[in-house]
């Protein structure tokens, strides 16, 4: 059996996008070219490794084995090229950060752009994802780094603390909610959701959490309007078009915070911590390892 870096970055890219097409796109590859390379891989181990399907291709039991071997593979060619980059010139090292909305938008840019600055020879691959997935996906090898609530199940990673980050209810002075907790502090989220909302827009990981926690005590949350950041929410909240939920660092320091009653949520799931999650900090390439030590560390 022959494999090349190329077929095995290739196969990588076709079992995340679940797509032949889009895995050769991501591998810089004409479809015909991609095809064959699978083609040959199969032959070669005389066994199917895709099953292909209306939706996709997915990885069969032999596939998945592969996987599994390929992204290793990859992450030891990541740890060579950044032990080699300090002596070659051009060779860089790449992270694959995934986080949710809180860390995203409140507490990685600026401790990115600080490590980045640091480190001109690395890059970074940032997603933002639920945290329930991913855990599953550092825990199968398709991220190096993950920043998760703590609410997420991540018992079978190495974790270590990153954020505290307490979710609140905003609103304008002037809504009608706020004139009934004017000299309260905090409200439960069940009594605010016959109100209209404020969103982010539906691909937004907190978004689904948000209405998520809704459905849990069988309630619906009603957005009138989404939008794509926690300072436009605040501008509109404000207005006294709805509330928000968001994180509470998001909204204290938003522009309008003088226009906006801010409340603490006492569900017990809104009281969340951020966690960095990897699957094993020694077998990470040493670009990764020196990541996760910066946000501890910050």
């Amino acid at each position: 059996m022959r494999f090349d870096l190329t077929d095995l970055k290739l196969f990588v890219h076709i079992a995340e996008s679940g797509s032949i097409t889009a895995g050769a796109q991501l591998a810089h590859l004409a479809l015909p070219s991609a095809s064959a390379r699978i083609r040959g891989m199969e032959q070669a181990l005389d066994v199917p490794l895709l099953q292909r399907g209306r939706r996709g291709a997915e990885p069969t039991e032999a596939g998945r084995a592969l996987l599994h071997h390929a992204r290793a593979i990859a992450r030891q060619v990541n740890d060579m090229q950044a032990d080699l980059a300090e002596f070659a010139s051009g060779l860089k090292g790449r992270i694959r950060l995934l986080c949710n909305t809180s860390a995203m938008t409140e507490f990685l840019p600026d401790a990115l752009a600080a490590f980045l600055a640091a480190h001109p020879q690395l890059g970074i691959d940032l997603e933002e994802r639920l945290s329930r997935d991913i855990v599953q996906a550092v825990a199968e090898g398709a991220a190096d780094i993950g920043i998760v609530s703590d609410a997420a199940n991540a018992e079978a990673l190495q974790t270590f603390a990153f954020r505290d980050d307490r979710l609140a209810l905003v609103m304008a002075r002037s809504h009608p909610l706020a004139r009934q907790y004017r000299r309260r502090s905090s409200i439960r989220y069940a009594d605010a959701l016959a109100h209209d909302f404020i969103g982010l827009a539906g691909d937004s990981a907190f978004q689904q959490y948000a209405a998520g926690q809704a459905s849990r005590l069988g309630l619906h949350m009603h957005c009138k309007i989404r939008l794509r950041s926690f300072e436009a929410v605040c501008r509109m909240a404000a207005s006294g078009a709805g509330l928000a939920l968001m994180p509470e660092t998001a909204a204290r320091r938003s522009a309008d915070a003088d226009r906006l009653l801010v409340l603490k949520l006492n569900d017990e799931w809104a009281d969340r911590k951020l966690l960095i999650c990897v699957r094993d900090l020694d077998a990470l390439p040493r670009h990764a390892r020196q990541l996760v030590a910066a946000l501890r560390r910050d």
